[in-house]
């Protein structure tokens, strides 16, 4: 019983957070000119297709990621509050309050992944914003290899302190890794957290997509008896619905680079935290076929002196150029991750 009102009180305060502080969120976008750049400038030459599809973007609001942190870390303290006050509260929600959302077992290096992610972006997507330089004002190459620093750290950090050393994988139980795992691990996390960003420029696409991965998870967190951090993924749900909600379309806002690095990478923690490897790679196939295209295009640039293979990469951008309408292209792409969500939470009952 304790856990379904533990559940639904963040869920309540999530809902009632997210949709009383987004308007005056948006206003403050519009205030200080926040607004996204479209630019021709990309990794590999000019991106002068891309910006004539969406010019007319140009100056949405973005830094939506400063709303969804805003809302993670209000609930993170009040639930520190909660906790010291439990006798008080008891009386008003009929339930004992035994834990915070602030948990060294469950939430710590969820929580410690978002802020640190975030940290680096702050700086990029400000920059972006206010268009200081002609691209990127910190360099890919550069983020990249903060990245594999990162990463690094937190790939020792689950070998050599928690003692993961495999991965589950159904039917065949455990697959030992030994040291493999740590660059396994650096390698997934890496292109998790990139193939949900490149994913990142039609309206609704990759915040539909991270709403169903974060349901999945918070269902397999639950089953597990990860009830805090079940709690903290259904935190992120309301707060994806919520900028659902008020960017119906067109686009009034946007995430930005920082937010869906964040979660992309934040969905690999959990999967580690769950052993569910086997889940996330079922669940991620959109990203996974976006990043590859990307890959593919790059390669092919470089290699055939400028040759493409795709009109724009990533792919959802080349069924754009090719004549499909954004829409199209949005409502397709959840269809197929609905029915890779179901496919994999149902695997996720077969993982022991």
């Amino acid at each position: 019983m304790w856990n379904i009102t533990f559940l639904l009180l963040y869920l309540v305060l999530a809902f009632v957070l997210a949709f009383a502080i987004t308007p005056f969120y948006i206003k403050m976008l519009h205030k200080f000119h926040l607004g996204k750049q479209i630019r021709e400038e990309w990794l590999v030459g000019k991106a002068i297709e891309f910006a004539k599809l969406h010019a007319f973007k140009t100056w949405t609001p973005t830094m939506w990621w400063g709303m969804i942190l805003g809302v993670v870390w209000i609930l993170v303290i009040l639930s520190i509050v909660f906790l010291y006050f439990g006798t008080e509260i008891q009386g008003i929600i009929w339930s004992k309050i035994k834990y915070s959302l602030w948990n060294r077992n469950e939430t710590y290096l969820s929580l410690f992944t978002l802020f640190t992610v975030w940290l680096l972006w702050l700086v990029d997507d400000y920059m972006n914003v206010k268009w200081i330089g002609r691209t990127k004002w910190i360099s890919a190459k550069f983020k990249m290899l903060w990245l594999i620093l990162f990463w690094a750290l937190w790939a020792y950090w689950f070998y050599f302190k928690l003692w993961h050393t495999s991965f589950n994988l159904p039917f065949f139980g455990n697959l030992n890794l030994g040291l493999f795992y740590i660059p396994i691990f650096i390698f997934i996390i890496i292109s998790m957290a990139n193939a949900v960003n490149i994913t990142d420029w039609l309206d609704w696409l990759a915040w539909w997509l991270l709403l169903f991965n974060y349901v999945v998870y918070a269902i397999i967190t639950y089953n597990q008896n990860l009830f805090i951090l079940s709690a903290l993924c259904m935190i992120i749900v309301w707060t994806l619905i919520a900028f659902l909600w008020f960017n119906i379309k067109p686009a009034k806002f946007y995430m930005w680079d920082v937010w869906a690095l964040a979660l992309g990478a934040n969905l690999w923690i959990i999967a580690m935290m769950t052993n569910t490897l086997i889940v996330l790679i079922i669940i991620s196939w959109i990203y996974i076929l976006e990043i590859l295209s990307s890959l593919i295009q790059v390669t092919s640039k470089k290699l055939r002196k400028g040759k493409k293979v795709f009109r724009i990469a990533p792919f959802h951008h080349h069924l754009e150029a090719i004549g499909w309408k954004e829409e199209s292209v949005v409502m397709r792409f959840w269809l197929i991750w609905m029915i890779l969500s179901s496919v994999g939470l149902l695997v996720s009952f077969l993982l022991k």
